[in-house]
């Protein structure tokens, strides 16, 4: 079952997450045909100076093969 995990910098509020949350849940029903108990999303704040560190080096760069929307920069 999808499990999504979404990861951004600190500051966004629990209701942007939460809205979040809630349109990816309904796009993965939709596209995927799952119920919405099927679906996970977790967020994951990571502060900007670690961002190349710990998203943009390990999963972006390390994995672009895995990415269906690539970053429009590069660090």
């Amino acid at each position: 079952m999808p499990h999504i995990i979404v990861k951004l910098w600190p500051g966004k509020s629990e209701q942007q997450k939460q809205q979040l949350a809630d349109a990816i849940t309904k796009d993965v029903t939709r596209v995927f045909g799952y119920g919405e108990e099927s679906v996970s999303v977790a967020m994951e704040e990571i502060d900007a100076k670690d961002w190349a560190e710990k998203v943009y080096r390990p999963d972006i760069v390390g994995h672009v093969e895995r990415l269906y929307k690539k970053p429009d920069y590069a660090m």
